[in-house]
């Protein structure tokens, strides 16, 4: 009534377009909300400082969907929330998790949507993922995607070549072999690196999984596990045995300072105090954001008793998972913004600005030659990664590795204060993964 005692008023010549006005206003239809995602990580600061960015520019490109995001301290705290939030409203979309070398016990799980499910229904345009599909990480037995590859991730040597200046080493490069970077250390530790020559937090993959890696041996029985229905078995002869002994010895010389983990190790080679660290890939981002840190990229040491040329570290790090259960209309958004983080331009600024591996082919391809002028070798250490590993770098299998990988890291640190022998504490460590194997 109102609206028309409005119309009646009205001089004449406005009655046909005030008519016109008001039937428009009826028949114009709501503004449709965004669908909004939410993101569940546990980035370092540097990361995540980078990708908050990323989804800022994300919401802002475009006003169909809105991403937030929920961060955390650590991937334990993660799957703690996940644990008592999957099935109830407060769930995220994307999760970053560990597959713990066991991705398809992670994808069996009730609440998660493997990734290649996901992608069939809503698919990425013109993608080619880096990682070749023989690689296992974040893939099921027959090459199937199971997570977003976002946070893959290989150990290297980081190397502050300021301090080998320093010491007069000439050139100024860790030896790949680990009897001539113990020569460097000693001479670092003389010459102006005596309170940290080398530093790690890659206790159990520097000392164990990666030692059968980078020397081209089985880490266990089976084929690593891979495509085998019995438990695996450790394989840890006489070279781990050898190996440790080492390394024990350069705790005791102060040549290597004990193992730290967090983020403590990678804060004390920014800091400059540190001499070589060996860690994730994933700090070079941060580093390179450091002043005056002069740094370079190399790969991990081998014996070359063993193997005549190095071979290729295993691929680790995390991923994005696809959380069971959303709206439709929320699976359509989350892949939507997987395929934006994955357009070349987004996936390269990833990749250049964490040293995460590269996501898709374009974005190692779009990554210049500059990027790599003061870098090391970290062009041809993350170069291999889009061909097909061979059998023994490929990756592992392991059930309830997480439970294992933990026991390794507190038996390798009691070994490395001198409180276990070599021997001892492999044999030992050896038959406990096996026991944990068993655990339902």
């Amino acid at each position: 009534m109102k609206i028309n005692r409005l119309i009646t008023r009205l001089p004449g010549r406005n009655l046909l377009a005030a008519a016109m006005a008001v039937a428009g206003m009826a028949a114009a239809p709501a503004v449709l909300a965004a669908t909004s995602i939410e993101v569940w990580h546990a980035l370092n600061s540097h990361n995540k400082d980078v990708f908050e960015d990323l989804v800022k520019q994300f919401n802002k490109d475009q006003k169909d969907v809105k991403v937030t995001l929920k961060s955390f301290d650590s991937l334990d705290a993660v799957e703690a929330e996940l644990v008592k939030e999957a099935k109830g409203k407060n769930a995220p979309n994307l999760v970053q998790l560990d597959d713990h070398r066991s991705p398809d016990g992670v994808a069996s799980r009730s609440y998660i949507t493997p990734m290649h499910v996901l992608l069939a229904k809503y698919p990425i345009k013109n993608q080619q993922w880096y990682l070749s599909r023989s690689n296992s990480f974040a893939r099921d037995e027959k090459g199937n995607l199971l997570a977003f590859p976002y946070m893959a991730d290989i150990p290297v040597m980081f190397y502050n070549t300021e301090a080998f200046k320093t010491a007069g080493l000439t050139p100024t490069t860790p030896e790949r072999s680990w009897e001539g970077l113990q020569g460097q250390l000693v001479t670092l530790a003389n010459n102006g690196s005596r309170h940290c020559p080398l530093v790690t937090d890659q206790v159990v993959s520097m000392n164990l999984e990666n030692l059968a890696a980078v020397n081209n041996q089985l880490y266990t029985s089976n084929n690593n596990g891979i495509g085998q229905k019995t438990n695996p078995a450790f394989l840890f002869d006489i070279t781990y045995v050898r190996h440790l002994s080492l390394m024990i010895s350069w705790v005791r010389s102060e040549i290597m300072v004990h193992p730290e983990l967090s983020v403590q190790a990678a804060q004390r080679f920014a800091d400059r105090e540190c001499a070589v660290l060996i860690s994730s890939s994933g700090n070079l981002g941060w580093f390179r954001k450091v002043k005056a840190l002069d740094f370079g990229v190399s790969g991990l040491p081998y014996y070359p008793q063993v193997t005549k040329s190095p071979g290729n570290p295993f691929v680790g790090g995390s991923a994005f998972w696809a959380v069971h259960g959303r709206a439709a209309e929320q699976d359509k958004a989350t892949a939507a913004f997987l395929g934006w983080l994955a357009e070349p331009k987004r996936a390269a600024q990833w990749y250049q600005e964490t040293g995460f591996l590269p996501l898709t082919k374009d974005a190692y391809n779009l990554t210049l030659d500059d990027y790599y002028k003061h870098l090391g070798q970290w062009q041809p250490l993350v170069a291999v990664y889009s061909k097909d590993p061979s059998a023994l770098n490929r990756g592992f299998r392991v059930r309830n590795y997480d439970k294992i990988k933990a026991m390794f890291n507190q038996r390798l640190n009691n070994a490395l204060k001198g409180q276990e022998p070599a021997t001892v504490m492999l044999k030992s460590a050896s038959t406990e993964a096996g026991k944990l194997m068993q655990q339902r």
